[in-house]
């Protein structure tokens, strides 16, 4: 187990989740699948209380804690992308699997997980400054999943 793990807690299906983000994500699996030993508050001995598995090369444990804390866009993980290609496959792949889009990049997973779907293009303008990022900035706003297209042709003003 890594020093450093993120711990993500889930409402019974930690371990769909993370099937999900391995079969999505490259450098990503499942690792490990813990089943409680006995009762607990939100689940029984023998479920599955934790799973441990890898999102991009992220740790990550996936903990079947019960309904008591949903997750929230204060947390995300964020993809950074090459190409439209790879930006429309994760998006899809999230939005299309009962999650939902949001402003700027975002998506909401069906687990309520919120994800950052970046193009490189995108943060290397933002780290450019200046006018540049603020034409980025500001073709980014008014989107959904990022337009690569429409990114690099602000960069170029």
């Amino acid at each position: 187990m890594a020093r450093n793990t993120i711990c993500l807690w889930y409402n019974g299906d930690a371990e769909a989740a993370a099937s999900f983000y391995a079969a999505t994500f490259p450098d990503s699996e499942v690792t490990a699948v813990q089943r409680a030993p006995s009762d607990y508050p939100s689940g029984h001995a023998g479920d599955v209380l934790m799973v441990e598995f890898t999102v991009a090369g992220v740790p990550c444990i996936g903990l079947n804690g019960g309904p008591g804390y949903p997750h929230s866009q204060a947390f995300s993980f964020m993809i950074s992308t090459e190409d439209q290609a790879e930006t429309d496959r994760y998006w899809d792949a999230i939005v299309g699997n009962g999650g939902q889009e949001n402003a700027c990049g975002w998506c909401q997973d069906r687990w309520g997980l919120s994800w950052q779907i970046t193009p490189r293009v995108l943060m290397e303008a933002m780290a450019a400054g200046g006018e540049v990022a603020q034409r980025a900035f500001e073709a980014m706003m008014p989107m959904m999943k990022i337009d690569v297209a429409t990114i690099e042709a602000a960069v170029r003003g």
